[in-house]
């Protein structure tokens, strides 16, 4: 069984002139064991031995894609698991995506760390869309897209938690009647054929308001957000046939860590 997990750790763990938050960051992975991690937000990972610190610190090996514009992403690895191919997609994303192929039992599984643009509705669509078309031209068909997408989903009604938002931060997801809710990006995963990971493994839904909600935490900030579904797994068909189980870790030092909770995700495979 592998277990999966993506997570924005808010500007590599450190706020500017306040708290370091790299030991909370670390110790929630160490105890989390995700064998496939996908970060996003790692400002000055790419400086140094940032990167290599923190990867040595979770005991993973890291794959860093650095950003033209916002901040490097990154996939890291746990032995047994060996990466077969590792590279940047390169496209223009705002932040960055990087994709990385990791040898299974049941064939080549590629995994894709994205971060959408957090300020256009049209280029998180675009982004999306190079997203796909990564995973598409990878090998095998098991695939798995992992991420900060910025945007809410076309499933569930938006209005009145977008309603909340102050007006800076409601453009971001309204669409330019300035009325309907911006959910492009996550549709446009949909109609490629990827699965939502989390809606396919919480049928029928649990009944609790907030179960799949990913931003903010209580207590690392996010005043941008108001209780908002921002980050996804998504897998292709053949990985959706493997998930065993997906959630929104919450309590604990996740609540102080970022101000993003992690989502992680149970998969039947093992390394080859």
């Amino acid at each position: 069984m592998l277990r999966a997990m993506t997570w924005n750790i808010r500007t590599g763990g450190r706020d500017s002139g306040g708290a370091d938050r790299r030991d909370l960051l670390v110790r929630l992975v160490a105890d989390e064991r995700p064998d496939v991690l996908a970060l996003q937000e790692l400002r000055d990972f790419d400086a140094g031995d940032v990167l290599a610190d923190f990867a040595g610190r979770v005991g993973m090996r890291p794959h860093l894609a650095r950003s033209c514009f916002g901040q490097p992403v990154a996939v890291l690895l746990r032995p047994p698991l060996r990466a077969l191919a590792a590279t940047r997609v390169r496209r223009p994303f705002h932040h960055a995506a990087q994709r990385v192929t990791v040898a299974t039992t049941a064939g080549p599984l590629t995994v894709l760390s994205v971060h959408l643009d957090p300020y256009s509705g049209l280029r998180r669509r675009v982004e999306a869309g190079w997203a796909a078309a990564a995973l598409r031209r990878a090998p095998g068909e098991l695939g798995l897209l992992a991420g900060d997408l910025n945007t809410l989903d076309p499933l569930a009604g938006h209005t009145e938690r977008i309603a909340r938002l102050p007006a800076a931060y409601r453009r971001r997801h309204l669409r330019r009647d300035g009325r309907t809710a911006e959910t492009r990006a996550v549709a446009r995963l949909l109609d490629a054929g990827l699965v939502d990971l989390y809606a396919a493994a919480n049928r029928p839904h649990d009944g609790t308001a907030d179960a799949g909600l990913t931003a903010p935490t209580r207590h690392g900030g996010g005043a941008e957000f108001s209780g908002m579904r921002l980050d996804y797994l998504f897998g292709t068909a053949a990985l959706a046939e493997r998930v065993r189980d997906c959630q929104v870790l919450r309590g604990g030092d996740t609540e102080y860590a970022s101000d993003h909770y992690p989502v992680v995700a149970d998969l039947d495979l093992d390394p080859a």
